[in-house]
């Protein structure tokens, strides 16, 4: 097998702390910092609870190995959503209430799937899916 699962997804933003604290309030995930020689204010990486870096977040003036022109909170490109799968719907449906953030619900009762359809602060579409055990 050559891919073993998704690495991480990588997002530009302007609002680089709303960005990672909204993460971390939202799917417990834990923010740190980038390796050196990244500054703290231009990456930040967030991690699952088992270490898994999940999400790369750099400001817009950050150095990228590959540069290409992106412009936070527009559309996406050609990415229409990231997908993470999550554990304990209820929980996070309540933590987006508490928010007042816009979100979809989508039950896929034939495969034991529900989803939450919502937006990050750069508008970018995340897709939870929340298995049944």
């Amino acid at each position: 097998m050559i891919v073993q699962r998704l690495d991480h997804v990588n997002i530009i933003t302007d609002r680089l702390a709303e960005t990672a604290r909204f993460y971390a309030e939202l799917l417990d995930l834990e923010e740190r910092d980038g390796p050196p020689p990244s500054l703290p204010s231009q990456v930040r990486w967030m991690y699952d609870h088992a270490g898994n870096a999940i999400l790369h977040l750099n400001s817009v003036d950050c150095p990228r190995a590959f540069d290409r022109d992106v412009t936070p909170g527009s559309e996406t490109g050609a990415i229409h959503h990231v997908a993470l799968r999550c554990g304990d719907f209820e929980e996070v449906k309540a933590r987006l209430d508490a928010r007042g953030a816009d979100y979809t619900v989508n039950d896929l009762s034939s495969i034991g799937l529900k989803q939450i359809f919502t937006a990050d602060p750069n508008n970018v579409l995340l897709e939870l899916n929340f298995f049944a055990s």
